[in-house]
């Protein structure tokens, strides 16, 4: 279990690190956290290392490498974790005092999972959420969906990610999107548009495209962000 402040540490660091891959500075941390000093970033950092959350890289300068996330950093019905919180029902989120600014949290519904394979019954799961950093997902409605299979694997979509998709019913050709086939099923894939079909691109070699009459395909939205899942 970890205190309010060693989870808030780890995410500023899982942050910044998404951002430029260069963990943030201890002057950068002490800020973060509204710390008086660095002495206080030492033992928070110390603790984390001692848990299994992080570990310092020797011979580097501020050398830190995230190990894992903590479970409750994404509440859903899979082992794992991702760089973001979600749940209404989380204890306590992440506030992170930064210079005169704060990091808060916009919700965003997680409403089940999409096949990027298979297609499978149309998503009517609801109820869950995921909370995602304030201006990560841009403006529009949005949900979030968790992938289920490979098919999309060339595009960096692997099984059980998280993806967050804004809500739309129109989309440009070769944009990735979420399509409602028939009203029954539902998939992850690139639109393409050949004459006056529309084809359903898989990014893995192991799938056939599907082509369709336009009728047949409904756009439920498209791809905004992914949000990775470490087991």
């Amino acid at each position: 279990m970890l205190t309010k402040k060693q989870k808030d540490l780890l995410f500023f660091i899982h942050q910044k690190m998404s951002e430029d891959d260069i963990p943030p500075s201890f002057e950068e941390m002490k800020n973060a956290l509204g710390l008086k000093s660095k002495s206080g970033i030492h033992r928070l950092i110390s603790a984390l290392v001692e848990r299994g959350y992080i570990e310092r890289l020797p011979h580097r300068a501020r050398a830190l490498e995230i190990k894992r996330l903590p479970e409750s950093f994404l509440k859903r019905d899979v082992s794992g974790a991702l760089g973001v919180t979600a749940g209404r029902s989380m204890s306590d989120v992440v506030a992170i005092n930064h210079g005169s600014g704060a990091v808060s949290f916009d919700e965003v519904p997680l409403l089940g999972r999409i096949a990027a394979g298979t297609p499978i019954e149309a998503i009517r799961d609801e109820g869950e959420s995921l909370q995602v950093p304030q201006g990560f997902i841009g403006h529009g409605e949005h949900y979030a969906l968790l992938v289920d299979g490979d098919s999309m694997i060339n595009a960096g979509i692997h099984d059980c990610d998280t993806v967050v998709i804004r809500r739309c019913d129109s989309a440009e050709n070769g944009e990735i999107v979420v399509a409602l086939i028939d009203d029954l099923e539902v998939t992850l894939k690139r639109l393409r548009r050949a004459g006056n079909k529309i084809v359903l691109e898989p990014e893995n070699d192991a799938y056939e495209p599907r082509i369709l009459e336009p009728e047949r395909v409904k756009i439920q939205g498209k791809l905004a962000s992914l949000l990775r899942t470490y087991h």
